[in-house]
């Protein structure tokens, strides 16, 4: 690994600190480096905060080394005015000797202009260093600007034989440490989506109870508005959405969207990008998950299974026919990984 592959991998592990805290946001890392010191790191905690390259240089204790310094950033600086100034005209305004790039930020407003910028005041730019990893680390946020709609998450849990509960009534699957591993999951995402039957047989709240971080905004697809209004989804600990074929409204911190049944899956794409929902977990029943995997449309799938409980009869697990690349044992669960190619 060279000098600029090791920064900017610093700059991805400082840029996951804030994983599920910035939307709409990118998760960006910084360090700035003088004679091979790390003088200054920072990254971007949350939207209308200071990015990471601002946080980088306010941590700088001796200012007048950074005309000899060399900025790394994990993703292309911005060169537009958002809720703070663009980050590409301070680097050009301190006169940075070299600034190095991991990703390219595909973003309307910037793509491209943020390295111009640099590259106009005459300051050597490489970019591409760990582009791979630099874009997986804002796969969120580079699906949805690309294509214009959230990174689609499917999550489920099944028993040995296959059943997601037993005979249609709400079965423990997962372990409490499984569990565990899903209120995380849920701290990453921005939501999370649930179909009518799950609402009614779980009376889920969706939340993340079991550990540190943000509630994701929730989303209910119940065309009828079949789901009481004192059930858990409705509680107050979560933004939610409902998507229905009754009515447009919006109550405090619940949100009502009429959508038809038709075409409703790429209807209901443009309004999730429409409100900026840049990742989504899928955790509805087997209807919702199979409607999203006959589609085509996820990207990564988490699939639990309880290989030692067998429930006999209660609803099929999805039907799903893809490889997993990685596999790992929570005691007597397993969690498989897949990846749409």
């Amino acid at each position: 690994m060279n000098n600029d592959e090791f920064y900017i991998k610093r700059c991805i592990e400082l840029a996951q600190k804030a994983l599920g805290r910035t939307y709409p946001n990118p998760m960006v890392g910084s360090v700035i480096v003088h004679n091979g010191k790390i003088i200054g790191e920072g990254y971007h905690h949350k939207a209308g905060e200071s990015h990471a390259e601002i946080n980088a240089i306010n941590s700088v204790e001796n200012k007048k080394l950074i005309p000899e310094s060399t900025i790394y950033v994990s993703l292309e600086p911005c060169a537009h005015y958002g809720k703070t100034p663009p980050c590409a005209l301070k680097i050009k305004e301190l006169g940075f000797k070299k600034v190095v790039i991991g990703a390219m930020d595909s973003h309307d407003k910037v793509n491209g202009k943020g390295k111009k910028i640099i590259q106009d005041a005459g300051i050597e730019v490489v970019s591409g260093v760990l582009e791979t990893e630099c874009i997986e680390l804002n796969k969120r946020f580079f699906t949805y600007h690309e294509k214009k709609r959230p990174y689609i998450i499917l999550k489920w849990a099944e028993s040995g034989d296959g059943f997601l509960d037993k005979d249609f009534k709400p079965t423990a699957v997962s372990n409490a440490l499984v569990n565990q591993f899903v209120h995380h999951l849920r701290a990453e995402e921005h939501a999370i989506l649930v179909g009518t039957q799950t609402a009614l047989n779980d009376n889920p709240s969706l939340t993340v109870r079991n550990v540190d971080g943000v509630n994701p905004v929730r989303i209910l697809i119940d065309f009828d508005l079949k789901v009481p209004e004192n059930f858990r989804i409705y509680d107050h600990e979560a933004r939610t959405v409902v998507f229905n074929s009754v009515k447009d409204e919006t109550h405090e911190h619940i949100q009502f969207i009429k959508i038809e049944k038709e075409n409703f899956l790429s209807d209901l794409m443009s309004v999730l990008y429409k409100e900026q929902i840049q990742s989504v977990i899928i955790e509805g029943g087997r209807f919702t998950l199979q409607q999203f995997i006959d589609a085509g449309l996820w990207d990564e799938a988490i699939v639990i299974k309880n290989e030692g409980l067998h429930l006999e009869a209660g609803t099929k697990a999805p039907e799903f026919d893809h490889m997993a690349y990685e596999t790992k044992i929570y005691r007597d669960n397993t969690i498989s990984f897949f990846k749409l190619k």
